[in-house]
């Protein structure tokens, strides 16, 4: 199992939680409760599954797309570091991987 940590918005909760090798991170952070909404269902058609990756671990990530860096240009409070959880798949060397949940998001469901 991958050991994954995500940090709340105000950076004042840390919540681990486990995944397979091959899992997305869109799908750990879901299963563990976590504020991604993931509209698309991992399909790269909207941005509601934003996270900012730690500086330490954004090196150990293969590069985005073209179309993630696109689809990072509608997330709210995108920075350097900004990723799309459902283009994150795990593998053992992202093991204890830290990603912290955005200050806001796009709600696409309207709520």
């Amino acid at each position: 199992m991958i050991e994954v940590r995500f940090v709340t918005a105000d950076g004042s909760r840390t919540h681990s939680a486990q995944g397979a090798e091959g899992d997305r991170l869109l799908t750990v952070a879901q299963n563990a409760g976590q504020p991604l909404e993931g509209t698309c269902e991992g399909q790269m058609a909207c941005s509601t599954c934003h996270v900012i990756v730690t500086p330490k671990d954004f090196g150990r990530l293969p590069q985005a797309s073209e179309e993630e860096e696109d689809m990072l240009d509608l997330a709210l409070g995108a920075v350097r570091t900004s990723r799309l959880a459902c283009q994150i798949v795990l593998s053992p060397e992202l093991d204890g991987l830290t990603v912290q949940m955005p200050g806001g998001h796009r709600d696409m469901h309207g709520r």
